[in-house]
């Protein structure tokens, strides 16, 4: 497939309109049709229509649209991707972080990667669902997850994290603890929203899941832990046993520990075209190495030795 032509669709497609879509190519409009019509000869389908309301897409073009964008960003990636093969990690690292890390765990890594690489230089993002970014813009994406995440992606298992209830003492004392999963309707609940799930849907130990109505719902997993120290309320968060740095001691204890919980996997997934550009193996062997060192995160970490599937 021609990449020319490709982006020539794709570029009427996002816009409606061949005249702002030659504008946004820097071509003629007669050369964009060309290229639209070469590229639905090839196809044998028309792609596009016209309308009252500018042009659309048609059943076979909207199939085209979504993996050809796809195509694109992998292109993109590669071509960027090539220029670092045999130096050292340098130029700017493109990292993708699920919303609400807290970021005295993040500190460190970033100490680290810099003391091992300063020449590369960090962009890190947060997304309520990391995987949704374009690939363009992403060498490095962390989240959640035990399946391997569908489409091009790579993906390892770095680390996993035990997800379960936390409170204050004071506001246990203030309260009362509760002492059965029925017993939480009378309190305060917090909830994350991790991506494409019901934060409503809370976990038993065991598997089954269990209705709540949360008081707040929120993809950011500091927030919830920051109310739960102000004696707000019982929060479901993952890495219940993670210290906060300044923070007294058992400021946080865990709340029905052998009723409500689970495991979560934590991943690091790599655009397949990044894969084995020297840099991110680089990063990524430190990443891993860091979190094998920590201590008192309530996780173990993962042992995979290759990218793929684990």
């Amino acid at each position: 497939m021609d990449l020319e032509e490709l982006r020539a669709f794709l570029d009427v497609a996002e816009t409606g309109s061949f005249l702002a879509a030659a504008d946004a190519l820097g071509v003629s409009r007669t050369t964009l049709r060309r290229r639209v019509e070469a590229l639905e000869a090839r196809a044998g389908v028309p792609l596009l229509k016209s309308t009252s309301q500018g042009i659309v897409l048609t059943e076979a073009g909207g199939v085209l649209a979504r993996r050809g964008r796809v195509m694109m960003q992998e292109t993109s990636a590669l071509l960027a991707s090539i220029r670092e093969v045999g130096q050292a990690p340098s130029g700017v690292l493109r990292v993708v972080l699920p919303v609400g890390l807290p970021p005295h765990l993040l500190s460190p890594l970033l100490g680290l990667l810099r003391a091992a690489y300063p020449l590369l230089r960090v962009h890190a993002r947060f997304s309520v669902d990391p995987l949704s970014e374009p690939l363009e813009g992403v060498d490095l994406a962390a989240h959640f997850g035990e399946d391997v995440p569908k489409g091009p992606w790579l993906s390892f298992v770095v680390m996993r994290v035990r997800e379960g209830l936390v409170a204050s003492p004071e506001y246990l004392q203030r309260r009362g603890t509760p002492d059965s999963v029925e017993a939480l309707r009378e309190h305060e609940l917090f909830a994350w929203e991790a991506p494409h799930e019901d934060a409503r849907q809370w976990p038993r130990v065991g598997g089954s899941l269990f209705t709540v109505e949360p008081a707040l719902i929120t993809p950011d997993i500091h927030f919830i832990r920051t109310c739960c120290l102000a004696g707000q309320g019982i929060g479901l968060v993952p890495s219940v046993d993670l210290p906060d740095p300044g923070v007294p001691p058992d400021s946080l204890v865990a709340v029905l520990p052998e009723s409500v919980g689970r495991v979560r996997a934590v991943r690091i997934s790599v655009p397949e075209a990044l894969a084995e550009i020297p840099k991110i193996r680089f990063v990524l062997t430190h990443v891993r190495d860091f979190l094998a060192a920590t201590e008192g995160l309530g996780a173990t970490t993962g042992s995979s030795s290759s990218l793929a599937g684990r």
